[in-house]
């Protein structure tokens, strides 16, 4: 049932947009989490090469089968590295799931210490930077004073990051992760190589002010975003690429879904199709 709403949806959306000219520079890709959780990296870059999908992320710190984590000594992340780049598929980022809303210092600390672990496992694998989460607010502190911490955190991160030629990828992700509460994060960092990253968050639409919250973080964007369609199509993505084309972003739009389809490599092939008529102005 699932498969057939899929293909109804994508199906309707491509009609609907079948006359537009693609001018878009974004590109499309596909973040390990779940679809790509059981792939190894050969397999992870053969499906992809089947279905154009021309750029991973992968997550770390889950088990997940492609096995690039914190662990691999200097030949595995070599070894990485060399089949990445003897193929089509570019690994663009390592996802982390480290986050700086921590209440206790010493969680903040190691939380730090281990985003600046996975810049350089991003470095030594060929990647150009690394995901971190804001994360959530505490009710032992006021809000203002997790979005400074954050802001501190990341900074930090930043910094050492720039010293490896990485980027730090700041997701709209959790409480804290709406798109005003991320430009004021971003407000009081340094580092330029900060940025944000997209996520489709159906809250930042709330009473139709998409434009008006994405103009917040305009200036402040990375060169990854997050897509899930497969939520009953709730997030107003056209517009969102819309205002991405007008400003002639040219960055990685990275499918992130969970939900279990019959056969991933044909999905990501419709997505691919549907998300290029999307993306033309």
């Amino acid at each position: 049932m699932q498969d057939l709403t899929r293909r109804t949806f994508l199906a309707a959306a491509a009609g609907a947009l079948a006359h537009a000219k693609p001018t878009t520079k974004m590109k499309f890709g596909l973040t390990s989490y779940q679809w790509g959780a059981d792939w190894d990296i050969p397999t992870t870059i053969a499906n992809c090469t089947k279905a154009k999908v021309l750029g991973v992320e992968l997550r770390t710190s889950a088990k997940y089968k492609h096995g690039v984590e914190l662990t691999l000594d200097a030949a595995a992340r070599r070894e990485v590295k060399r089949q990445f780049a003897g193929s089509p598929v570019k690994l663009v980022g390592i996802n982390s799931a480290e986050r700086f809303d921590w209440p206790d210092e010493a969680a903040l600390r190691n939380a730090i210490e281990a985003a600046k672990a996975h810049v350089l496992l991003a470095h030594d694998t060929g990647a150009t930077g690394i995901r971190v989460f804001p994360n959530q607010f505490q009710k032992s502190v006021p809000e203002e004073k997790t979005l400074e911490q954050i802001a501190r955190a990341v900074n930090e991160v930043g910094k050492f990051a720039a010293g490896h030629g990485q980027k730090v990828r700041l997701e709209c992700h959790g409480p804290v992760g709406t798109l005003p509460n991320i430009a004021k994060i971003l407000s009081m960092v340094e580092q330029k190589n900060v940025r944000a990253k997209l996520n489709g968050d159906v809250r930042d639409n709330e009473g139709g002010r998409f434009a008006e919250n994405f103009a917040t973080v305009k200036d402040k964007l990375g060169d990854t975003l997050h897509m899930r369609w497969y939520d009953g199509n709730k997030f107003p993505y056209q517009q969102q690429f819309q205002l991405l084309n007008a400003m002639n972003w040219d960055g990685w739009c990275f499918v992130e879904e969970s939900v279990k389809v019959t056969d991933r490599v044909q999905a990501l092939i419709e997505l691919r199709q549907t998300w290029e008529k999307w993306t033309t102005i």
